[in-house]
């Protein structure tokens, strides 16, 4: 079984992870542009997958959604539960994970696209799509060129039963175009 590479690779504690944030927000800087983004589709609950420290459904809790966090990641998890110990954290594969409900849309922040268990990538979407109401939102960002193509991903995601519904470069709608290295997908559940 391969080796998942956000754990083989994680140099930072949970802690260490969300410093680089809190400075940013220090500064002046809008840190929450997912939570902006996912926000602005008017969903009232969100799977936070990949959750890591839980800064994107903090933020979302935050703002009153309804929020449940999963990641494999105890380390970061553990900064997520002391952060908003009223949520429910959830350590867990998100390839195999079941919850009790469906959920109006599931965020994949951070590049947690391409930080799946190599060869689980097609499972993760199953699953993901499994726990979306119908015509629910999946909205995922990642840095494109390391490891997954949008080719790829849109045809995991058209499988799994999510159509493509829009596609920006940025969080914070930045036009799509051929070139860019980050894209933040969204697709729909068909079912």
């Amino acid at each position: 079984m391969p080796k998942n590479p956000w754990l083989a690779s994680r140099r930072l504690s949970g802690d260490e992870y969300d410093a680089h944030y809190e400075r940013e927000a220090a500064a002046g800087k809008d840190v929450h542009g997912e939570a902006n983004f996912v926000g602005s589709y008017g969903v009232r609950s969100v799977i936070d997958a990949g959750c890591g420290t839980g800064r994107v459904g903090r933020e979302l809790a935050r703002r009153g959604l309804d929020v449940v966090g999963i990641d494999l990641d105890r380390e970061m998890l553990a900064t997520a539960r002391r952060k908003a110990p009223g949520l429910p954290w959830l350590l867990a594969d998100l390839a195999t994970v079941r919850l009790a409900r469906r959920y109006d849309a599931c965020v994949m922040a951070g590049n947690v696209v391409i930080f799946l268990t190599p060869g689980s990538e097609a499972r993760v979407l199953e699953n993901v799509a499994w726990h979306l109401e119908p015509g629910g939102l999946l909205i995922a960002g990642f840095q494109l060129g390391r490891g997954m193509d949008l080719e790829r991903y849109d045809v995991l995601c058209e499988a799994a039963g999510l159509r493509l519904h829009e596609r920006f470069a940025t969080w914070e709608r930045g036009a799509w175009r051929a070139r860019a290295d980050y894209a933040v997908s969204v697709h729909r559940a068909t079912a």
